[in-house]
């Protein structure tokens, strides 16, 4: 999965329209969690969650100025090439930070596209992957994946 911010189609009054994976934001966004494959009934998120998530995607992108993506499934027996693999479908792939977690095989990777790279080096990747590790061993995907977008936004915010 991975979470962005769409503009708010005409959904009538009700948020019971939106789509499944999808919340209003307070702000009037609608941050949508989009499957790679099927639209699950049952996503495995609450609203707060993706509330959340998405917030911290935005103000991590506001402080950075690097577009941050998060993916949340399989991938495959290299997670480094599976990530790789996901980065060209994000977002502004030459920004991007994307933070690639295959919860199955407890792997965590963060990539990032060309023109972010000196910002988003080994070492900023390692700072958000062991910020994500304590949250994830609680049982906490989101937190997890919400404190390693903080620490690498503020590791590579431009000064």
């Amino acid at each position: 999965m991975k979470g962005h911010a769409i503009q708010r189609p005409d959904i009538g009054e009700g948020s019971d329209k939106l789509p499944v994976g999808a919340v209003v934001t307070p702000s009037g966004r609608i941050s949508a969690a989009t499957s790679a494959d099927s639209v699950s009934q049952n996503p495995p998120f609450t609203r707060h969650e993706l509330v959340a998530l998405d917030e911290t995607l935005s103000e991590a992108t506001d402080l950075s100025l690097i577009r941050f993506s998060v993916y949340i499934g399989d991938l495959g027996d290299d997670a480094s090439a599976g990530a790789a693999a996901v980065l060209p479908k994000v977002p502004e792939p030459e920004h991007a930070c994307l933070i690639a977690v295959s919860p199955n095989a407890h792997e965590v990777v963060v990539v990032s596209g060309r023109a972010v790279a000196d910002r988003v080096n080994d070492r900023v990747a390692q700072l958000g992957v062991t910020a994500a590790i304590s949250a994830f061993r609680s049982g906490e995907l989101i937190d997890g994946v919400i404190s390693a977008i903080r620490v690498i936004a503020t590791a590579a915010k431009r000064t």
